[in-house]
């Protein structure tokens, strides 16, 4: 699930960097050096696989922007990808993938996972992330 998460965190960082006046080559270059905070959350959805994908690119759409994939998984799997906001102020970029896959005729399991680059401070921002999102999918 880690098809271009460090380079999508880089620049997202480095678009941040730009707007306030920053270098945004030199963030894009120190931003690949960070650690990552990621965090995975599985769920069971008692819900059919296709209401499952419809749900979770709900709450995911809500949460940030979607990012095009380059390649889909299976047939009886989807992938979502968002950008969201994490962090103090939702200023920390997190990168949120989630894949769905079809289990019985009226259940599926999603896999939830949420990075996001830690700098000195430490936010957690993909554990929150991905807790505050498992939450809404659960509801």
């Amino acid at each position: 699930m880690d098809e271009r998460e460090d380079e999508l965190l880089a620049d997202e960082l480095a678009a941040l960097a730009s707007v306030a006046g920053g270098w945004g080559g030199l963030t894009r270059f120190v931003a690949k050096l960070m650690r990552k905070n990621v965090h995975e959350i599985d769920l069971d959805v008692a819900l059919p696989f296709e209401d499952t994908v419809e749900r979770v690119a709900h709450v995911l759409g809500r949460a940030g922007r979607r990012v095009h994939l380059l390649s889909e998984p299976r047939t009886e799997q989807r992938m979502i990808r968002v950008v969201a906001g994490g962090g103090v102020g939702g200023m920390n970029p997190v990168v949120v993938t989630a894949l769905v896959t079809k289990g019985g005729a009226s259940d599926s399991q999603v896999r939830l996972r949420a990075a996001a680059k830690e700098g000195l401070i430490r936010q957690r921002a993909g554990e929150q992330t991905a807790i505050r999102l498992a939450a809404l999918l659960d509801s």
